[in-house]
């Protein structure tokens, strides 16, 4: 896990986050990426290079500022500005660097205090591939000792799919434990768990429900993880994100980090 990209929005809290950053990649050795999108657009008679110029070095002096309360720990933190959609910034980054992870809080802001998922953070989930960590706000970073691994079919592609939660397990000797749940028209080859994912767990349990999300709800108490894991797909844990980028805290809320893992990534 050499680089993670940690996408800085406009929450006082923001640091917080980053902080938990540099206290997950000083585990791994990981290079950190703070980035900040911005969209510039000029009337007649004005440059777009001075002005695109002038946002970006204010973007800059910004994420010095979150840098500056943070504790680096001597984690390499690299800035990065983009002028563009954040969904183009994470894929042009991500074609250049190679991302390993991002991480990143629910919401890029607290306006809007009843959702989960805001409307960036649900576009970075959504339209991108790059596996993800969503950590709650104020969390701090501590090895998590179990990990519940949710999902509606155990059919994997591909077995790097799973090297983010691979590479935690490693680290920190984490439990994980698998969550099958079946859905309405699940077929038998759902059933049939890739060998990679059986191999790296503890216990499966199997349960029926209408959608993952509600058999995960079923689960979570009595097994009380340290860090959930899901799959990133059209009709997957996050299918709500599919009708909208936002995500109501009454439809789901967590408690602990959400790592969400990209089925589609090659």
């Amino acid at each position: 896990m050499k680089h993670i990209l940690v996408p800085i929005g406009i929450s006082p809290d923001a640091h917080q986050t980053l902080q938990y950053a540099v206290d997950f990649a000083e585990q791994f050795g990981s290079r950190i990426y703070v980035m900040e999108v911005f969209n510039v657009s000029v009337g007649a008679g004005k440059s777009l290079a001075n002005v695109t110029k002038k946002v970006a070095e204010s973007g800059k002096e910004r994420l010095k500022e979150v840098i500056d309360k943070i504790d680096a720990k001597g984690v390499n933190i690299t800035i990065a500005t983009y002028n563009g959609s954040i969904v183009d910034g994470l894929k042009d980054i991500d074609k250049e660097l190679g991302i390993d992870l991002i991480i990143m809080a629910p919401r890029s802001n607290d306006v809007t205090e009843e959702l989960y998922l805001g409307n960036t953070s649900g576009k970075i989930i959504k339209q991108t591939d790059i596996p993800t960590l969503i950590v709650p706000k104020g969390s701090v970073m501590t090895p998590p000792k179990t990990i519940l691994t949710a999902f509606k079919s155990g059919i994997l592609k591909r077995n790097r799919i799973l090297n983010p939660l691979l590479d935690i397990k490693k680290k920190f000797g984490s439990t994980v434990n698998l969550l099958l749940v079946k859905t309405p028209g699940y077929s038998d080859d759902d059933l049939r768990i890739n060998t990679a994912l059986m191999d790296a767990s503890s216990q499966i349990t199997m349960t029926e429900a209408p959608t993952t999300y509600l058999g995960v709800l079923e689960r979570f108490e009595s097994q009380q993880p340290d860090m959930l894991c899901v799959f990133r797909h059209k009709r997957g844990f996050f299918k709500k994100l599919w009708e909208k980028n936002t995500i109501q805290k009454s439809e789901f809320s967590s408690r602990v980090p959400v790592l969400v893992l990209s089925v589609k990534k090659d």
